[in-house]
């Protein structure tokens, strides 16, 4: 059965890849979703495909990229957020990050980055036998990294700069204006002497 036909969402982490083959993957997985072959099987017949119009919609609305370094664990200064800048502005889609680092900063400040899926590794115990179980979370861990995420998005709020009705309460009591300290005789200029900030 196609992919059209399934007609399912797709996560594509992008350890090990450059910006070319994750473009190349996404031609093939185009023409999975759009059910066509292409003219040929080369690299260029699938970055062709990639930059169709039609292409870039479907994937669009079907395909989230996560930025991955594969290094177990990857050092901090390996991440590497900036990325999914790239799949949002230059690919065009939502994005998310594959983290193998230790500890919980790393998907949190990637929520804040703009990530809407985090994959971490998750274990019962960290001293079990295999190879990921040692930067894995344990569950409190888990835990703390799904609530400090979602304290991170109340922190984010909306695009809209409002005025909310707790601050609202504060502008009479806050803001500050400039007032005469004495009277002010006409063409006097204003000084330190005769002018005050008070709230």
């Amino acid at each position: 059965m196609s992919m059209q036909k399934k007609n399912l969402e797709i996560i594509l982490s992008t350890g090990m890849s450059s910006l070319k083959e994750i473009k190349l993957a996404l031609g093939v997985i185009a023409t999975g979703y759009l059910n066509e072959d292409p003219k040929s099987k080369d690299e260029d017949s699938f970055l062709e495909i990639y930059k169709e119009e039609k292409s870039r919609k479907i994937l669009k609305n079907k395909v989230t990229l996560l930025q991955c370094t594969t290094n177990y664990p990857t050092p901090i200064e390996d991440i590497n957020l900036k990325a999914m800048d790239t799949f949002s502005e230059v690919i065009n889609l939502s994005v998310g990050l594959s983290d193998h680092s230790d500890g919980i900063l790393v998907p949190i400040a990637a929520a804040a980055r703009g990530a809407s899926i985090i994959e971490k590794h998750f274990t019962l115990d960290k001293k079990m036998q295999g190879p990921d179980h040692s930067t894995s979370l344990e569950p409190g861990e888990l835990k703390q990294m799904v609530l400090s995420i979602r304290e991170v998005e109340k922190i984010l709020g909306s695009k809209d700069k409002t005025l909310g009705e707790e601050e609202s309460k504060n502008i009479s009591a806050a803001r500050k204006s400039l007032v005469a300290k004495k009277d002010i005789k006409i063409n006097e200029p204003f000084t330190n002497e005769n002018l005050a900030v008070m709230r």
